[in-house]
């Protein structure tokens, strides 16, 4: 069967009744839950399996991935009007849109975000499409060293959000490294740094450190300055319509995330959450005005939502074509199959090619009608802002601590919480910027997993990073990433030597 005659059989899926039901359905609950801290598609999925017992599985199936890129796609709004991620995938979307709500644009916030989730989405299902037996034989090939040198890849970018201090960002970095390796060692299962406290022995949960670094740090600065005249002036939505300089500068972001944010998510362990900090980072660093990112850039907005959104169907590829899950999400999916007795891999397309070709075929028609349902939304949602500020401060804590009592149910997790709080506000008043500390977070268990690995499947020696070409090719786009910035502004230094007055 080709790939048109498939999707035809899957669009006669999709398009049932029942499937559009099912699809609505799945990306309704999805934005909704993507919208509140804590509750992640991973959670949404895991509560979904029971009430799909009894159902046909295609039309199952496509609901879960309905919950999936909603979540995804709902998850901006509360990183662009509270500064309190929904999910992981959407940190990076706080760092421009934010600052857009902070200026009154909420509304154009909401609709660069709505309209850039739907183009990464619908572009990256094109791809799915045609690509994804082909592109299921690379993330293959990419073993231990590979990721390795993928991750070191992603740490370089550090400098690019330093936000005017390398050395400031590196130790922010720094921090984040040693986050992450709080906990029982995975490989050796010996404690490091728990200081014999029995709570700490899972490590941090990333969710804790997202909203403390972000949104409680927002929420101290904004209760230590209410008498400041000049936050009350944030309420106003502002015009949601988009001039044609706004689309032209989303253009590109878009063109370019949509790709970049597809491979990222097809490959294993990668994801979403990668893949917009680096869509973030891709475009502040051929970005004609860096200076503009961080302070409500239309290009630092659209593409970190371009690139989340077309990971998710990255994501699909290694599940349906090899059964290997690529993300904590993909994974859940995967128990998801086997509870209704579908076994995905090589042989889905042969054996149950209905659910592989409906999967895809419901994702055209989700991403529609996550555009049709949320652009209408949108002057709603940022109503949001409208609340009164000291009724705001007290929603966005308690959603915050709802979100992180709801992972693992555990007081202490509610101290951290508030210590990651005390943190993320003294690093705002020293300008130490936190989106490095979050970076390192997400990498730094990722990169030591693989060395080890690496390094065990070379008896030890660290030639194996040189000697396999991807992860040599990565190394040295590395270095290139982080020389280059150094070597030009040194050279700028001596071309334009300070004048001596005397």
């Amino acid at each position: 069967m080709g790939a048109l005659d498939g999707l035809m059989q899957g669009f006669q899926v999709a398009f049932s009744l029942e499937g559009i039901l099912f699809v609505f359905i799945g990306v309704l609950i999805g934005t909704f839950i993507g919208m509140m801290p804590g509750l992640g598609p991973i959670s949404a999925i895991a509560i979904m399996i029971p009430v799909t017992y009894g159902m046909e599985p295609s039309t199952a199936l496509v609901m879960m991935a309905g919950v999936y890129y909603g979540a995804v796609f709902g998850g901006s709004s509360a990183s662009i009007l509270l500064n309190a991620p929904g999910i992981s995938g959407t940190v990076a979307t706080a760092f421009d849109g934010y600052p857009m709500a902070q200026k009154g644009e909420a509304g154009k916030a909401l609709a660069i975000a709505a309209i850039s989730s739907f183009v990464g989405g619908t572009v990256s299902v094109v791809l799915l499409m045609l690509f994804a037996p082909a592109l299921a034989q690379v993330a293959v090939t990419f073993g231990p060293p590979e990721y390795f040198a993928l991750m070191f890849m992603g740490l370089t970018a550090i400098s690019s959000l330093s936000e005017g201090s390398t050395i400031k960002a590196l130790i922010s970095a720094t921090l984040g490294f040693i986050a992450v390796t709080v906990g029982i060692d995975a490989q050796t299962g010996t404690t490091r740094f728990t200081f014999g406290n029995a709570n700490l022995l899972e490590g941090f949960d990333f969710l804790i450190i997202a909203l403390g670094l972000f949104a409680l740090a927002e929420v101290c600065f904004l209760i230590i300055n209410r008498k400041n005249k000049s936050l009350s002036q944030q309420a106003d939505i502002g015009n949601l319509k988009l001039s044609k300089k706004d689309f032209k500068e989303m253009r590109g972001p878009m063109t370019r995330q949509s790709f970049l944010g597809f491979i990222l998510g097809v490959l294993p362990g990668a994801g979403a959450t990668i893949a917009s900090f680096i869509g973030y980072i891709t475009e502040k660093k051929i970005a004609k005005n860096p200076e503009e990112f961080g302070k409500g850039s239309i290009k630092g907005l659209s593409g970190p939502e371009t690139a989340n959104n077309a990971a998710t169907s990255g994501a699909f590829v290694p599940l349906l074509s090899l059964g290997i899950p690529g993300s904590g999400t993909t994974a859940v999916m995967l128990g998801a199959f086997l509870v209704l007795g579908i076994q995905p891999g090589p042989l889905l397309v042969q054996d149950n090619p209905d659910i592989f070709w409906g999967i895809i075929a419901s994702m055209y028609i989700g991403n529609i009608m996550l555009l049709v349902l949320n652009l209408p939304l949108i002057p709603h949602i940022a109503k949001l802002l409208k609340i009164p500020r000291p009724l705001l401060i007290s929603l966005v804590i308690i959603f915050s601590m709802i979100g992180v009592y709801s992972v693992s149910f555990s007081t202490f997790d509610l101290y951290v919480l508030l210590f990651f709080g005390v943190i993320g506000y003294l690093m705002r008043l020293t300008s130490f910027p936190a989106p490095p500390f979050i970076l390192a977070f997400i990498l730094g268990g990722m990169m030591e997993q693989s060395l080890r690995q690496a390094l065990t499947a070379s008896g030890g020696s660290y030639m194996i990073f040189i000697t396999e070409p991807i992860s040599l090719a990565l190394l040295i786009v590395s270095i290139l990433a982080f020389a280059i910035p150094i070597i030009k502004n040194r050279w700028k230094k001596r071309s334009n030597p300070p004048i001596n007055e005397n």
